[in-house]
């Protein structure tokens, strides 16, 4: 799995020109699967965004987890995380997990991060979806799942 995080002090996603997700302060996470990816894959990263420190604490030194501040997270699938664009001018996709496989990875990688009881939005899987955010610091990072 691959992961943009981008800390945020607002975010949204629209599909149609219906909002449906929003959060308030907290992280922006475009979640890419890949095909052998799985479910320990999505335990490994949910306990890693969750505990990630890039949240300032008092003295403005990135101390503090998404769980420590209380913020929220908005998920939006992206399997443009995979595509290839070493060849060519037209990116490749062959290394994004196939729809039906990826929606379950992803699916569960939501539960996980709500079960530790962080509020999670998301958007919907595969759709055509407009994201708006306020980028905070800007601090935005890649984490991945395998080396």
């Amino acid at each position: 799995m691959r992961i943009v995080v981008q800390r945020s002090k607002q975010a949204s996603v629209t599909v149609a020109g219906e909002v449906k997700g929003q959060i308030k302060s907290g992280l922006v996470l475009l979640v890419g699967v890949t095909h052998d990816d799985k479910e320990e894959d999505a335990a490994y990263l949910a306990d890693k965004v969750a505990s990630l420190r890039i949240f300032e604490d008092a003295d403005e030194k990135m101390n503090l987890s998404l769980l420590d501040v209380g913020g929220e997270i908005l998920s939006v699938s992206q399997f443009t995380l995979y595509g290839d664009t070493r060849k060519g001018r037209r990116p490749s996709f062959i290394d994004a997990a196939r729809p039906e496989y990826a929606i379950g990875i992803y699916e569960t990688f939501n539960k996980l991060l709500r079960e530790k009881g962080i509020h999670v939005e998301t958007g919907v899987f595969g759709a055509m979806m407009d994201v708006q955010l306020i980028n905070d610091g800007p601090v935005t990072l890649i984490i991945e799942s395998k080396a």
